[in-house]
């Protein structure tokens, strides 16, 4: 999946969410956390994650996705 980026504060949003569209989650990823927005709601609160868990997070969805199969 390849990505866009928001060029106000390096957010990043999957491509497959058109680039009209906020009907996607933003990620940012910085030296420290890993922060996720609503696009809806680019103003609104920041969820932030550490680096552990994000990679968490990630391993455990595509995993479940595989078993979808």
């Amino acid at each position: 999946m390849a990505q866009t980026t928001n060029k106000q504060g390096g957010w990043l949003k999957s491509s497959y969410s058109a680039v009209a569209s906020d009907n996607c989650v933003e990620v940012r990823l910085t030296d420290t956390a890993v922060g996720v927005r609503d696009s809806k709601n680019p103003d609104g609160p920041v969820h932030t994650f550490t680096h552990h868990a994000w990679h968490a997070f990630l391993h455990t969805a595509t995993t479940l996705d595989e078993h979808r199969r």
